[in-house]
């Protein structure tokens, strides 16, 4: 096991398997963007629409003003999440998927994380549920998940309900949050045997995880991939171990002799 500056653990390859796979989970639960690939499929997926002028122009602008907000910290991660959905209501929901299938194999798909996708298969040839958990557009979610042999009926993500076909504004669901820990629950899982996220708005996720307890009280079935900043720390202070997949792993400080 490596070191950083931060009072954490970080995993390697099969350090990070084995703690798994030690675990036998029943019950695995992912978050997608950036613990199973890497990058922001949602925030990529609205460019990629808004570049193919499937969203008006009016559409555009109102969703850029939004989404500014949303960067400076004026516009909340559920409500962003959401208006990222309902922006595409009137559109045929067969263009939508259409489009999320062409953008995840030429824009993300090269980006998923071999040492995720070798992980979740093993998990599954071994009886584990798998469960994805998102607060990307179902769309997306589904088309990405489907690589990992991920059925949509396991997929939790932001959803607006259709109407013969057209895509409605009606919020369904935005997982984010405590909203993924509530999303769980309504399909029955409230203790998973071990929890993967990348960001923040994981840890709530991470925190039901129903694996064997360490020292301080924490569950180790919580596993931080690839964290953001914020979530490295929530790591450090709950004795969570992280594990860094090889393209984004951080680069290490010379070692003295």
């Amino acid at each position: 096991m490596r070191s950083t500056e931060t009072p954490v653990t970080v995993l390697t390859t099969a350090e990070f398997h084995s703690s798994v796979l030690a675990l036998a989970p029943r019950v695995a639960v992912f978050d997608c963007d950036g613990t199973l690939w890497s990058g922001d499929a949602g925030s990529s997926f609205m460019r990629w629409t808004i570049d193919r002028r499937i969203l008006s122009p009016a559409a555009i602008a109102a969703l850029d003003i939004r989404y500014q907000g949303y960067l400076a910290g004026q516009v909340s991660e559920l409500d962003i999440c959401g208006e990222m959905v309902q922006i595409y209501a009137g559109i045929p929901e067969s263009e939508i998927r259409a489009a999320a299938a062409e953008f995840f194999a030429v824009r993300i798909a090269s980006n998923i994380f071999p040492e995720m996708l070798t992980l979740v298969r093993e998990l599954q040839s071994r009886g584990t549920e798998i469960w994805a958990v998102s607060s990307t557009c179902d769309w997306v979610i589904e088309e990405g998940v489907r690589r990992f042999n991920i059925p949509a009926n396991r997929v939790l993500a932001a959803q607006v309900a259709i109407d013969d076909g057209i895509v409605t504004d009606r919020l369904i669901d935005v997982p984010t949050d405590e909203g993924k820990v509530a999303a769980l629950a309504r399909v029955g899982i409230t203790a998973p045997d071990c929890v993967f996220g990348n960001s923040v708005h994981d840890a709530a996720m991470l925190s039901i995880a129903n694996g064997s307890r360490n020292a301080s009280g924490s569950p180790n079935g919580a596993f931080p991939v690839n964290p953001s900043p914020a979530l490295l720390a929530r790591a450090a202070a709950e004795s969570w171990p992280v594990f860094y997949p090889a393209s984004v792993r951080p680069p290490q400080p010379p070692s003295c002799s």
